[in-house]
């Protein structure tokens, strides 16, 4: 079994739409682990509030199963592909580690770089993987965190049901 780790946003009717997609990978994964949902600006554009979090769950589904996966839930959300990288979206899922495999194959890149260039990505990780180790920076998830956190901007924890 392989722990993953997968991050959401949306800043489109964000709490059901994060709710529908936590549904979704529950369905698909059973138990999930959540982080705390942190509300934060909008990158790269002017647009509504994003909320975040992280999940993470055990698979026994291979690395490019998983990726699969989580685009079809974009794609069952009605996640346009079309749209600019930075923009307003309804879901956005993204495979941030999948164990200690390192690899970058076409789409798939693990860890995902984004994990050390945003803090809505970062903090909610080391949340609930704290202690795991980047494999490629001999740091923990908590010590990357420590090293952006005075940098990080708006990040702001809310309380919403899931």
């Amino acid at each position: 079994m392989a722990r993953v780790s997968v991050s959401l946003g949306s800043n489109i009717d964000r709490e059901r739409n994060i709710r529908r997609a936590i549904a979704s990978l529950r369905e698909r994964y059973g138990e999930l682990i959540l982080s705390p949902v942190y509300q934060t600006a909008a990158v790269g554009f002017s647009g509504d509030d994003f909320l975040n979090l992280v999940v993470a769950f055990a698979t026994d589904e291979d690395v490019h199963a998983v990726v699969e996966n989580l685009k079809a839930i974009e794609q069952i959300m009605g996640r346009d592909k079309n749209q600019p990288k930075f923009s307003a979206r309804k879901i956005d899922l993204d495979l941030l580690t999948y164990d200690d495999l390192v690899l970058e194959e076409g789409a798939v890149e693990v860890p995902r770089g984004e994990i050390l260039h945003y803090a809505f990505v970062l903090k909610p990780l080391s949340d609930i993987f704290g202690d795991q180790v980047h494999p490629l920076l001999d740091k923990t998830y908590r010590e990357l965190w420590l090293e952006m956190q005075a940098e990080a901007g708006r990040i702001e924890e809310i309380k919403l049901e899931l």
